[in-house]
């Protein structure tokens, strides 16, 4: 039996789809049922359920995006550094391997050669550095929580996307947004993200910190012109002409714009479609 915190997420609801499919037994606890933040209530639910292996998939976004989470500080520390460190408290005490999914949106830009940053690599988007998003602060002080963690995945998910339509797909605001900003990102297709995480345990790969995105980087534009010649929408993109013009105009709070290195999980077996190709074949898919 697999545990799943986090279940009616964006990214919960992907691991949901994925257990249905391959007839993994799967609970989804939900905290209205069993608080999962409390440690004595979930330590106890673990000791008595003994599951082969925990997921989590809870945390605090934000909606629409990380700037409410400048709003809401106390439930983004909450769901973000405090719970990780909860979860592992629990899981540790009971014996129970477990992964953590965690996100890109700690670094920024990329390596001084323009490579991605690796999993070795200090996160340079957090509140240490003083120059980030409350979320993003708080994403890399939950890392920090799980530092050393025993029998615990963790892994970075950034920018997710696939081929159904709703507000967190990444392609989803690109053809809904009025106006964006081009920038240079890493992207994780949602399925594959889940079909990699999922892999990792089932091939009971090392422990530790996997950054798992689509190889290469994408920019604004370049998603942009796939989705034009898709024929998905038809509209005339705009852009700001900086990234000064969009903290004025359409932000609260600084974004992480960067490039992971994923190949640490290529060499561990586990391959994604290079990230164009992901967005192409998402467009082609695509699913109002």
């Amino acid at each position: 039996m697999i545990v799943l915190l986090g279940g009616s997420g964006f990214v919960g609801n992907a691991y949901q789809r994925f257990f249905q499919k391959r007839g993994v037994a799967c609970v989804n606890l939900r905290r209205p049922e069993l608080d999962y933040t409390n440690r004595p209530v979930l330590e106890a639910f673990l000791a008595r359920e003994r599951p082969a292996f925990l997921l989590n998939t809870a945390g605090y976004t934000g909606k629409p995006n990380v700037d409410a989470c400048e709003a809401h500080k106390t439930e983004c520390l909450a769901g973000n550094a405090l719970l990780p460190g909860t979860i592992r408290q629990a899981c540790e005490a009971t014996g129970v391997p477990w992964g953590h999914i965690s996100s890109g949106c700690i670094f920024l830009g990329a390596r001084a050669d323009g490579s991605g940053f690796t999993e070795e690599d200090e996160p340079n988007f957090t509140f240490r550095r003083n120059n980030c998003s409350f979320y993003s602060g708080c994403k890399a002080l939950g890392e920090e929580v799980l530092s050393g963690a025993e029998r615990c995945y963790l892994w970075r998910l950034r920018i997710p996307f696939n081929h159904i339509h709703n507000p967190r797909n990444y392609l989803s605001k690109l053809m809904s947004y009025e106006r964006l900003l081009d920038v240079r990102n890493s992207l994780s297709q949602l399925d594959e993200f889940v079909r990699a995480t999922w892999e990792c345990w089932e091939r009971r790969l090392p422990f530790g910190v996997y950054n798992c995105t689509n190889p290469g980087s994408i920019t604004t534009r370049e998603a942009v012109d796939l989705i034009q010649q898709s024929g998905l929408v038809k509209k005339e993109f705009k852009f700001f002409e900086s990234e000064a013009e969009f903290m004025q105009k359409a932000a609260v709070t600084p974004r992480s714009n960067c490039v992971l290195d994923s190949s640490k999980l290529a060499r561990s077996g586990i391959h994604l479609t290079e990230v164009h190709d992901a967005v192409r074949e998402a467009l082609r898919s695509w699913q109002w």
